[in-house]
């Protein structure tokens, strides 16, 4: 069977890491002497900033009167009088 080739691009080889690399061990914030990256590699171009929050805005004022309101006590007796 002849494999097909999709409409993909080609994957690019991937670069191998390495401890020297990584955003820890460049900030000297590693404590650790492994023979290879750990599960914690960010690569040291990264910066580890956090996204930017949105910014909070305030809505108007809500009515504070009600649109819609029970009848006082003088106009139910009117109504059932």
């Amino acid at each position: 069977m002849q494999s097909k080739q999709s409409g993909r691009t080609p994957r690019r080889a991937a670069q191998k890491v390495s401890c020297e690399q990584c955003y820890f061990r460049v900030n000297r914030l590693c404590a650790l002497e492994l023979p290879e990256p750990c599960t914690t590699f960010r690569p040291s171009e990264a910066q580890l900033r956090p996204p930017q929050q949105l910014r909070f805005v305030f809505r108007p004022e809500r009515r504070t009167r009600a649109a819609w309101s029970f009848p006082s006590a003088q106009e139910q007796a009117a109504l059932h009088a």
